[in-house]
């Protein structure tokens, strides 16, 4: 079974930084591509980045030049560096995995976590 774990998350001041992981565990999957997406109170989820399998990123104009995203292959996990950080990148932050298994193509998210920007 593929689970999708998110850590990193927590309260940091305007202008601070966090690196947020996702890990995907189970057996028998090869991911193919990641995304990041966030949650507001009150507004609709959105997407934040997505990283290939060979690492090539897009980004949502509104983190562009602040977010990386990178992966490791090798150990199923994504990460999100996110710098320069603002009072409205406050949101719950979910990862999502496109994998590929047994059971075919399907897309898995992780459970959140919580990055709060305040003074």
């Amino acid at each position: 079974q593929v689970q999708l774990v998110e850590s990193g998350g927590g309260l940091v001041q305007p202008g601070g930084s966090l690196r947020l992981s996702c890990a995907v565990s189970g057996s028998g999957f090869r991911i193919n591509a990641m995304g990041w997406y966030r949650q507001a109170p009150g507004k609709q989820r959105e997407w934040v980045a997505h990283i290939t399998r060979g690492g090539t990123t897009n980004y949502a104009d509104s983190v562009k030049g602040r977010f990386t995203c990178s992966r490791d292959n090798a150990e199923n996990t994504s990460y999100l560096q996110m710098n320069s950080l603002r009072p409205e990148d406050t949101a719950v932050y979910y990862c999502n995995a496109e994998v590929r298994s047994a059971a075919g193509v399907n897309s898995y998210w992780g459970q959140g976590t919580q990055v709060t920007v305040s003074s």
